[in-house]
């Protein structure tokens, strides 16, 4: 790929903050609210979700750069442990992120419905326009990596500046008055246990706030397409989680000082509150038509990101060669990109059940995040790209550490509070890394070897 079709920081910058904010800050936050039960463990949450984002950041940064290769995500896997054990986790995103990118559209559609429907539309609408959605996206990405990155940077701008705009917008604003009729404030959670109880509360409320600050590790799926990528990926991923930590911090102020502790934890929707109260009837319909241009951002760049997993999986040899291949005009993984824009379109006849299953896979990003960032030891052990211009983190190992303890937790946090999806997703897991060795053996052909880095 020329240098002119690669990626440079400002086009990673805003990869990085597609692939982390999603739907999830208009939503998690409520459950955040209900699991905490308290403003001071709700900030704290946040607070250290952020932190922990951030040694995930620099630690991603570290890895991309010393292994910068299309499909990193996949690779690093491969490379740092067996080749089943990618296969399994990577299958389960790819599932996941379909499913996901499904279902954010249908709920994007949701807000321009209203110029359609009086009361909720029907699924055929809903499925109509996503279809339309993830086809229009599909093309686009066909046109290059450039091109679907232009698109991107305008799509995330426009959600930033809905963001800013809600923020800038709540200075000097009154509290809603939901009457609804709340009963009295809950007791805090953390009062009367102990250290244990409140060391409880708070991973049971990480475990939604985890959940939104996810998605940037998967920016060093484009680590083979990007310019300078000693100096821009961990710029690009760093500058990245700054942005986003900034505006998730200020806007679960705003939701606080707006909507109310206690009425948050039971709000249906957080933005058409925000919106209604602060814009009437006539901003309510502009900014609807932002919020479906938002979303539309998070369509987009899992488009981008998961079709070079499947290729980096091609390459090894587990998907059929015809995922690797890619169009001459603008080296575009065309099977890939098109089977997965496949999978979009068949979840969304069974969205009922993926929204239960995304449940179940949290407890297997929770193990994904953090044995993917332990990569770094086997990177650093095995002097991956030493020679070379690479990114070397500061306070290392204790950054790294951290971030793998805090993702643990949330694991066990799962674990404790909802045992059932957690064995779920492990029998999930054990499938696809069973299906792994029964490919093999019907292949009849010897463990494909780790590309070797540099």
């Amino acid at each position: 790929m020329s240098k002119s079709g690669k990626l440079g920081l400002f086009d990673l910058t805003m990869i990085v903050v597609s692939l982390t904010i999603g739907m999830g800050i208009f939503r998690t936050p409520v459950v955040a609210a209900a699991k905490t039960g308290t403003p001071s463990l709700f900030f704290l949450a946040w607070f250290l979700g952020g932190l922990v984002a951030l040694c995930g950041a620099l630690t991603y940064a570290e890895i991309g750069s010393r292994y910068p290769v299309m499909g990193g995500y996949y690779k690093i896997f491969s490379y740092g442990y067996h080749p089943s054990l990618a296969f399994a986790v990577n299958c389960i995103v790819l599932a996941s992120n379909a499913a996901s990118t499904a279902i954010v559209a249908v709920i994007g559609t949701e807000y321009i419905a209203h110029f359609f429907y009086d009361g909720p539309a029907p699924e055929a609408f809903k499925q109509g326009v996503t279809i339309g959605v993830v086809g229009i996206f599909y093309t686009i990405n066909m046109l290059g990596l450039k091109m679907s990155s232009r698109v991107q940077n305008i799509l995330i701008l426009v959600k930033i500046s809905m963001i800013l705009l809600l923020l800038f917008s709540l200075a000097g604003t009154y509290p809603v008055n939901l009457h609804t009729g709340m009963a009295a404030p809950a007791a805090d959670p953390s009062s009367g246990g102990g250290l244990m109880s409140f060391l409880k509360t708070l991973g049971i409320g990480m475990i939604a706030v985890s959940f939104t600050y996810g998605g940037y590790q998967q920016s060093i799926n484009f680590g083979g397409e990007v310019q300078q990528p000693a100096r821009f990926i961990p710029r690009g991923i760093s500058f990245g989680i700054a942005i986003i930590l900034l505006l998730y911090l200020s806007l679960n102020f705003v939701y606080v000082k707006v909507i109310g502790f206690e009425n948050l934890k039971t709000a249906d929707s957080i933005a058409a509150i925000l919106i209604k109260h602060l814009f009437g009837p006539v901003g309510e319909n502009i900014l609807r038509v932002g919020m479906f241009l938002s979303v539309l951002a998070y369509v987009n760049v899992l488009l981008m990101s998961n079709p070079r997993v499947m290729c980096a999986m091609s390459e090894e040899g587990i998907l059929p060669a015809a995922f690797k291949v890619k169009t001459r005009k603008h080296n575009v993984i065309v099977y890939s990109l098109s089977a997965f824009s496949f999978v979009i379109v068949i979840t969304l006849f069974f969205s009922s059940g993926v929204e239960k299953i995304i449940n179940y896979t949290i407890f297997l990003d929770s193990i994904g995040m953090s044995t993917s960032a332990a990569t770094i030891f086997i990177l650093r052990r095995r002097k991956v790209g030493e020679g070379g211009d690479i990114y070397r983190m500061k306070l290392f190992p204790i950054l790294p550490l951290i971030f793998i303890i805090a993702y643990v937790c949330v694991a066990l946090s799962i674990i404790l509070d909802d045992p059932g999806s957690a064995a779920y997703g492990a029998l999930i897991f054990g499938f696809f890394f069973l299906l792994y060795f029964a490919v093999r053996w019907l292949k009849r052909s010897p463990t494909p070897t780790a590309t070797k880095g540099r």
